[in-house]
């Protein structure tokens, strides 16, 4: 009995620690998202610019259009905190108008090769978002109450 106990209480000590913990990572691992993705959604256009990671930081200017006009603009950064990633979202409707107050704030909690995800911190918004990608189709995934929604883009330029 005392050698469980003496076990339980190492693995606790030694393992405590891990728990609740993002993966790590630096923004070089997502150099596989540089470039521009374009696709059909709703009977519009996505589009994403991801520019080249520098600086602690990798970013994408995300533009929505349908019916001849820009529906919503999104600015989308990935930045180094500690030893892992953080994502903070923004979106603007015509006039750069603000969907909501301040930047949703998402955790790093999934990565791996060409893949990534991300887990919102707050209540509002997108409770996941990740990103793929297998040749040259780019994939964002979203996870909310409602359900999951995957969006394919396929690579315009880039690496």
């Amino acid at each position: 009995m005392r050698c469980l106990l003496v076990g339980f209480v190492f693995v606790f000590l030694f393992a405590a620690p891990t728990f609740g913990q993002t993966p790590s990572a630096k923004v070089s691992d997502l150099a596989w998202m540089t470039g521009h993705y374009k696709g059909n959604m709703g009977g519009g256009t996505l589009e994403e610019n991801w520019a080249e990671p520098e600086g602690g930081s990798i970013a994408s200017l995300v533009r929505s259009t349908g019916a001849g006009a820009t529906n919503m603009i999104e600015l989308i950064v990935i930045e180094e905190e500690g030893d892992s990633l953080s994502l903070r979202l923004k979106q603007w409707d015509p006039g750069m108008e603000p969907r909501a107050e301040g930047f949703q704030v998402m955790e790093l909690i999934e990565i791996g090769d060409k893949k990534v995800v991300f887990k919102n911190t707050g209540q509002v918004g997108m409770q996941q978002l990740g990103y793929s990608l297998n040749g040259d189709q780019f994939t964002i995934s979203i996870k909310n109450a409602q359900g999951g929604l995957d969006i394919p883009l396929t690579r315009q330029s880039g690496h």
